[in-house]
């Protein structure tokens, strides 16, 4: 069952952002005026299990935007129209027991004009952030206003490393990809960092681990991705 806003740790998490500096610096123009939320039709089953925890997926916008800058679909996040985009929040998604992890709760609400726009330069396109309220949001909480806020603080909450001088590092490695992050994030370790690369070794997305108090925790080996010692690539978009 979706778990009461109430037992979402709020707290926990806000006490992070004292400590912390603001999110990753990057240029974004809010779109002016209405605008469109779509309609997101459920593509798979309906999942209901207990929550024991969340992964806060971050794309890295260079290399999905690598062959996607003239597509009109994504042309908010990918032309430079509305601004460059580094790491961007794909989702906040609710984990379970065992592997799994529930999904297409049934939910009543959805988010507002107003709840999107302020949600789109942590992720700058309509259809995601309607999708993944949709999707994963509906199974923590009833209130799509509630789901990102919290996908929010726990955004704000994370300081970023020099990305592009990481990526010129000669031999670079998922063992320091992690470590970087790590040590500009002083309540996250190394092993609590999850990636995903493609098939030719560069990055996609970082997938960082909470447990059910929002607290930083180890990633199981179905997030963790590549091993430290594999060697990765980061496409800095030029």
């Amino acid at each position: 069952m979706p778990i009461r806003p109430t037992a979402l740790g709020f707290a926990l998490a806000a006490a992070l952002l004292p400590a912390m500096a603001s999110a990753q610096a990057y240029q974004c123009r809010i779109p002016q005026g209405p605008i469109s939320l779509p309609n997101i039709e459920r593509d798979g089953p309906m999942r209901q299990t207990r929550v024991t925890g969340y992964t806060l997926a971050l794309s890295w916008s260079p290399e999905f935007c690598r062959f996607r800058d003239d597509e009109p679909r994504h042309a908010r996040q990918c032309s430079g129209n509305s601004g460059r985009f580094a790491f961007i929040v794909h989702g906040l998604w609710p984990e379970g027991p065992n592997g799994r992890y529930p999904q297409w709760c049934p939910a009543r609400d959805r988010p507002t004009q107003a709840e999107v726009r302020g949600a789109m330069c942590m992720s700058p396109d309509t259809r995601l952030v309607t999708r993944q309220w949709a999707k994963h949001g509906a199974c923590m909480t009833s209130d799509a206003g509630v789901y990102l806020r919290i996908t929010d603080i726990l955004w704000r909450s994370l300081r970023w490393p020099d990305f592009d001088r990481l990526s010129r590092r000669r031999g670079l490695t998922a063992g320091d990809v992690r470590e970087t992050f790590a040590e500009a994030n002083p309540y996250w370790d190394a092993e609590d960092v999850g990636l995903v690369v493609n098939e030719r070794g560069w990055l996609r997305e970082m997938r960082l681990c909470y447990g059910a108090d929002f607290m930083p925790t180890a990633c199981d080996a179905r997030r963790f991705g590549p091993d430290d010692d594999e060697e990765v690539r980061i496409w800095r978009g030029i």
